[in-house]
């Protein structure tokens, strides 16, 4: 991949989860009939202008899903779709029960995938991970959105795990994973009011503790930025629940 399609990638939805999403709606959608092949490899690296690497990867996280099966020699072939077997087949990002629920994933998951981050980082996953970092806080003084740059920044961390199923598995829970304004009826794409008002200073604990290979300060900073989220949807979720109960006469 060059640099520049990996600085797109950084910036914006990750080609990784544009591909895979594509061909999931597809699959769903019929498009790919169960025992139906896909593309290939060569097709979809042409169609996307991305290495093979990528692709692998988009495939092996419909291959986790149970959407598809690479059969050797042969190529990958879409399987039966049901909704219901699909993990957070029913995910309402909108709803804040739903990120609540994320969020407490989120906690155990990548509190380990810091601590993992930091003893295992290569220089130049270190570099990935500065540039998505620097990439939050240039949509923070711009005013723009941080949904895409803040996911990008955890997904490059939990790239330098070393272990491609913590990537795998922020992908699968993309859709929810950083927490929407709209549930506080703010524009589509803005952060909520109130969350992460030091979102930078947070973030900014956790790649200095991976850059200086601190497992355990990684891990510490981590739950701090995950467990203040949690805290703030849980005060919320409180607070709309007294909105909507029946108020008595007096």
């Amino acid at each position: 991949m060059t640099n520049e399609t990996a600085r797109t990638e950084r910036r914006g939805e990750s080609l990784v989860s544009r591909i895979s999403t594509d061909l999931r709606r597809d699959i769903e959608a019929g498009k790919f009939a169960p025992g139906s092949r896909l593309p290939s490899e060569n097709e979809l690296t042409r169609e996307y202008s991305v290495s093979r690497a990528v692709v692998r990867e988009a495939i092996a996280i419909l291959r986790a899903g149970g959407l598809v099966e690479a059969r050797k020699g042969a190529g990958v072939f879409a399987l039966e779709v049901n909704a219901k077997a699909q993990p957070f087949h029913n995910l309402d990002p909108d709803r804040v029960s739903s990120v609540i629920e994320l969020l407490e994933i989120r906690t155990v998951f990548e509190v380990e995938s810091a601590a993992l981050a930091a003893s295992r980082r290569s220089a130049t996953q270190i570099e990935a991970i500065l540039e998505a970092h620097n990439h939050v806080r240039e949509c923070l003084l711009q005013g723009a959105p941080t949904r895409d740059a803040d996911f990008a920044l955890h997904l490059a961390i939990a790239d330098a795990t070393q272990n491609r199923r913590f990537v795998e598995f922020l992908q699968l829970i993309r859709t929810g994973i950083i927490p929407r304004g709209e549930l506080q009826g703010a524009a589509p794409g803005a952060r909520p009011k109130d969350y992460n008002l030091n979102l930078q200073e947070e973030h900014g604990r956790i790649v200095d503790a991976i850059i200086e290979g601190d497992a355990e300060s990684a891990r510490e900073h981590m739950r701090t930025h995950l467990r203040g989220s949690l805290e703030r949807y849980k005060a919320l979720l409180r607070t709309k629940r007294s909105d909507e109960t029946p108020q008595m006469a007096d």
